[in-house]
């Protein structure tokens, strides 16, 4: 299963004026002109997205066809989008990587919401760099919560310059969402003087005032885990894998009880893998054992070029005996 390349947590205040310090300024190399290495080894846009697909199911704004004629854009879906490819900033330069998405938009939807959502492109790259601007000045700086809640501000604030109210809120409703609740708790927790009742309390009340959408997103993490562990205890109780599937599919629902299974499938033929390498290494060492060790570095590397990629590579030695 190739894996996307979503965001690990989401933006955070505290962080997301420091993450737009990198973004969006082009590599120059010495002659001047943009730097843009290419495709990466497996036709990825760039090398550290090898083995993922792109973010963004741009599937959900084709499918929105209004009968009014308006353009209808799947805006989360979009800057889910915008974000995967421009996480390629250092790999490619801004020139390829807004060429890219262009292409990109180009092929996946009609004419009239590509040109709509390159229109959006723009903007949310005039957005990015306007970020830089923010970041530098003095009265935003800090990490108690009161600067963080100002710096907040003053992002919605300069967005409202760029987007309209539809498109804010499509684009990033769900991390405003987040970021309030994160600010909150910090807040409780840097009051000082309340008890650990009184925190407890408080955030109890943030708990119940927490949108379903961001409290669904916050226990997911928890949900998969505790299916997995009650997969793993019918397993023990010689369940099968359809009986394993069928109880995924009660919790949640046939597509991602689909995926779990996809996931299970490619760990189990990668445990294969790993148990006929081993093996293999062992016989390798052996039938080494008297020879120079670069001769034996040689040969190890050979195996594992043999039966591993190079993203693949990189996890063998945990598995590596000394």
């Amino acid at each position: 299963m190739r894996l996307t390349r979503s965001r690990v947590g989401l933006g955070l205040v505290l962080i997301a004026l420091v993450s737009a310090a990198w973004l969006l300024w082009p590599q120059f190399t010495p002659d001047g002109k943009p730097d843009a290495p290419g495709l990466s080894k497996d036709g990825a846009f760039a090398n550290s997205m090898q083995g993922t697909v792109p973010d963004g199911d741009l599937a959900a704004t084709q499918a929105i066809r209004p009968a009014d004629q308006a353009l209808g854009l799947a805006y989360a879906e979009l800057r889910r989008m915008f974000d995967y490819y421009l996480s390629a900033v250092g790999e490619q330069s801004i020139e390829a990587i807004t060429q890219q998405i262009r292409s990109e938009l180009d092929r996946s939807l009609p004419p009239a919401q590509a040109s709509a959502a390159k229109r959006l492109l723009a903007l949310y790259l005039e957005f990015k760099r306007a970020l830089v601007d923010l970041e530098k000045k003095p009265d935003l700086a800090g990490t108690g919560v009161q600067a963080i809640r100002k710096r907040f501000l003053a992002m919605q604030d300069l967005r409202a310059h760029y987007f309209s109210e539809q498109e804010t809120q499509g684009m990033f409703g769900f991390d405003d969402a987040y970021d309030m609740d994160a600010i909150a708790r910090l807040e409780v927790d840097q009051t000082p003087g309340l008890s650990d009742a009184q925190k407890k309390a408080k955030y109890a009340a943030l708990d119940a005032a927490m949108p379903a959408a961001l409290r669904e997103e916050r226990e997911a993490p928890r949900v998969v885990i505790r299916l997995e562990e009650m997969a793993q205890a019918m397993r023990a109780k010689g369940a099968s894998e359809d009986d394993i599937y069928r109880m995924r599919t009660k919790e949640l629902n046939p597509e991602a009880a689909a995926r779990l299974a996809e996931v299970d499938r490619e760990e189990l033929a990668w445990k294969a893998r790993i148990t006929d390498y081993l093996s293999e290494r062992n016989k390798l060492l052996k039938t080494h054992a008297d020879s120079p060790e670069s001769e034996r570095q040689m040969a190890l590397s050979q195996l594992q070029q043999s039966r591993f990629d190079e993203n693949e590579r990189r996890r063998l030695p945990a598995y590596e005996q000394p």
